[in-house]
Order: C-alpha cells, then sequence, then structure tokens
C-alpha cells in the first residue's frame, strides 16, 4: 500500500490493526474502521475506553505502536505534517490564549499553517460571522461565556480550512442553547463536505448529528453503524421499564423469552410491540410502577458497556 494510495473508496480515515501500549497497558487493541468522507463520526464509550488515544494518532498527536492509520490517502506514520495541515482539531479543554482578543485568537493560530495575514484575518472574520461571535471579536476572551469559548475553539479549528475536523467532547458543560447552536454549526459544517469525528459522552448528541458511531471499550470495538439502525438492532423499537420486585419480573420476561436488562430496583424489557406486553406486565404486577418509552442510544450504550461507574 503506497503513501497515498486511496483506502475505502473515498473513506477520509481508514484504521487497520490499530494498536496503542503504554508499557502493560493496552489502550487500543488492533481495532478496524472507516470513516467515510463528508459524513460526522462518533466515537462513544466509557471513560477509559481508548477513544481519545484513538483520535491522538489520527492527527498525529500521538504514535502508533503498531498497525496503521491512512487519512485521505496519507499514511499517518508516514506524513505526519501533511495529515496535520489537512485536520482542525477542537480540544475538550479551554486553551484560548487569554492574552488575546477572540479575532486575535484565530489570526495567530493562522501562523501555525503559514497563512499570511491578509489571508487570515479575512478567514477570521468569516469564521467569527459564521459562529455568530462577530460582536465580541475584539472583546476580552475571559469575559466570554461557556458557549462563546466553545465556538471560539471551533472557529480556530476551522482556520485552515480542515477536510477533516476533529471534536473532542463539543458541547461539554453547555446548556440546550448553546449546545444546539454548535449542533446547527457542525451540520452546516457536514453539508459543505467537511468530515466530521467526535468524541462525546452525549448520546442524544451522537442520534442528533452523527451518521455513524462507533463504540469503544477496553480498547476494543463492540458495535459499529447507523445510530438508529443499531437501536433497532440492539434494542427494539421501545423499552418498558418496571419497577419493584427485581427476580420476579426477570424471572417473567426469561418464561417469554423476552429480551431484558436487570437494573438497580427495576428491570428493563426490550419491545416492538410495546403495548401488548405493557398489558401483560401491568396484569401480572399490577402494584409495579411501569413506563414505556421510546428505546434510544443510550439503551444500546449501557447494554453494552453497562452501568458501573467508571473513573
Amino acid at each position: 500500500m503506497s503513501d497515498r494510495s486511496p483506502r475505502g473508496g473515498d473513506a477520509a480515515v481508514v484504521a487497520r490493526s490499530l494498536t496503542k501500549r503504554y508499557g502493560d497497558l493496552v489502550a487500543v487493541d488492533g481495532i478496524d474502521f472507516e470513516i467515510p468522507a463528508g459524513r460526522c463520526y462518533g466515537f462513544l464509550g466509557p471513560n477509559g475506553a481508548g477513544k481519545t488515544t484513538t483520535v491522538r494518532m489520527i492527527h498525529a498527536g500521538a504514535p502508533i505502536t503498531s498497525g496503521r492509520i491512512e487519512v485521505f490517502g496519507l499514511d499517518v506514520a508516514k506524513s505526519p505534517r501533511a495529515v496535520k495541515a489537512l485536520i482542525g482539531v477542537a480540544p475538550q479543554e479551554d486553551n484560548l490564549d487569554p492574552d488575546f482578543t477572540p479575532l486575535q485568537n484565530l489570526v495567530v493560530h493562522a501562523r501555525y499553517f503559514g497563512l499570511p495575514r491578509a489571508v487570515a484575518r479575512p478567514r477570521a472574520e468569516e469564521l467569527l460571522a459564521f459562529l455568530q461571535l462577530t460582536e465580541k471579536s475584539h472583546e476580552d476572551v475571559r469575559a466570554l461565556s461557556g458557549g462563546m469559548k466553545r465556538r471560539l475553539i471551533l472557529a480556530r479549528s476551522l482556520m485552515n480550512t480542515p477536510r477533516l475536523l476533529i471534536l473532542d467532547e463539543p458541547t461539554v458543560g453547555l446548556d440546550p442553547q448553546a449546545r444546539h447552536q454548535i449542533w446547527d454549526r457542525l451540520r452546516a459544517l457536514r453539508a459543505s463536505g467537511v468530515t466530521i469525528l467526535l468524541t462525546t459522552h452525549y448520546m442524544e448528541e451522537a442520534a442528533q448529528i452523527c451518521d455513524e458511531i462507533l463504540v469503544l471499550d477496553g480498547g476494543r470495538v463492540l458495535v459499529q453503524g447507523c445510530p438508529a439502525e443499531l437501536v433497532r438492532q440492539r434494542i427494539g423499537e421501545r423499552v418498558v421499564e418496571v419497577w419493584g420486585d427485581v427476580e420476579r419480573v426477570t424471572a417473567f420476561a426469561a418464561e417469554r423469552d423476552l429480551p431484558h436488562e436487570a437494573a438497580p430496583g427495576r428491570v428493563l424489557l426490550h419491545s416492538n410491540g410495546g403495548d401488548d406486553l405493557l398489558g401483560a406486565i401491568r396484569a401480572t404486577f399490577p402494584d409495579a410502577q411501569v413506563t414505556s418509552r421510546p428505546a434510544t442510544l443510550e439503551d444500546v450504550f449501557l447494554k453494552l458497556t453497562g452501568r458501573d461507574l467508571r473513573e
């Protein structure tokens, strides 16, 4: 495979047997995936699953132990500088320069990509307008709200006109209005042809904006595919939650061969026909608290990765 040969059709990223070790710790364990160009692709997983390590290897921020990654046909290990020129990265942490205004943050960042000031300033002004920050162009960065800072970090990641945009928890800690503003901008970027890779702990976020997702745990791929299709395949249309006698409800589900999952104080039954099941449960357990709701991506995530707290 030559350094610039395209793989996986028009894939933006192709990983084969990708592995990362830190001494005896295997952080990423021989995973394979492809990210189609022009799509939004999500990495999901509990803390310590290997998401951040995988992303860092993609943008040449961490060396690969073994395996291979290509970004638009470029081998990351052989051409890290060329790969970095194609990628914009928006980290989770706020690493804006507090001594510069929003406009200055963007113009200074452009120097890392060799953009002359005559090009950088109009580009920065265009991005500030795109992220609805024009009125804040000359303000003190420290006075910006959390949502404004996240949008400014996103604007900065776009200064080099990247083909691949990598976002680490892009809306963490934001209120619903700010979160939806960023989602709208990401949809617009995807529509313009930018490939987006994001990590998130918000299942609603992944379901809203990701065309495909990959769930990691223990450095391995558990499942990948379209969010809605994964919900249908792994859970069904609805989840019926029965609070009460877990042992009896579990036996009820097992006798009827109903897919189910026990959780603290309740049993979750997965169904494609909710009404009949709901009636049978209420007749059998008249004193139980019973709720029926649409199945979600969060149900898939918890079923695959468990409900124990990860540190």
